[in-house]
């Protein structure tokens, strides 16, 4: 077995779309990124790849990169999850936090669950996402950021 954590973090602004376990959901702003700047899918993917001991997501899909310019972030986690499977892994679980002062996350979180429950071939119940607030506190309580974490625990293929 095998564990990783990452840890991604963005800016808001106004007029953003605010995408969070392939989630559009509905905000006055959303992240600034290079990518859709799904923070949840780049810890996810992170995760994987730390647990894996492959780097950072970064040196995978530079933001430097035109070709990753507004991608789905969906589509990095399928790459990533085909070089997990490539190494002889699957996800076992994946637990993953979210924080974000506005808007309330509560009725998004089964649907991002059932996201990546699917991204990653897993069922639903190995499958948990979380979230709150930073009660006010730094970037994140001033509603200029939002950040996700993920750790995962990989197990080899049967």
């Amino acid at each position: 077995m095998r564990i990783g954590f990452a840890s991604d973090i963005h800016r808001l602004q106004h007029g953003n779309k605010l995408m969070l376990g392939g989630v559009d959901v509905p905000h006055w702003q959303g992240e600034v990124a290079h990518s859709d700047g799904d923070v949840v899918y780049h810890a996810l993917a992170e995760s994987i790849l730390g647990a894996l001991a492959l780097g950072d997501l970064g040196s995978h899909f530079p933001d430097n990169d035109p070709q990753y310019r507004g991608i789905d972030s969906a589509i990095l986690v399928r790459r990533v999850v085909k070089m997990m499977e490539d190494k002889g892994y699957v996800v076992n679980n994946v637990d993953i936090s979210i924080t974000l002062e506005q808007p309330k996350l509560k009725p998004f979180i089964p649907q991002m669950r059932s996201n990546i429950a699917e991204l990653l071939n897993i069922e639903l119940d190995a499958v948990s996402v979380k979230a709150g607030t930073n009660e006010k506190m730094d970037a994140i309580g001033m509603q200029l950021a939002v950040k996700a974490e993920s750790i995962v625990l990989l197990k080899e293929k049967e």
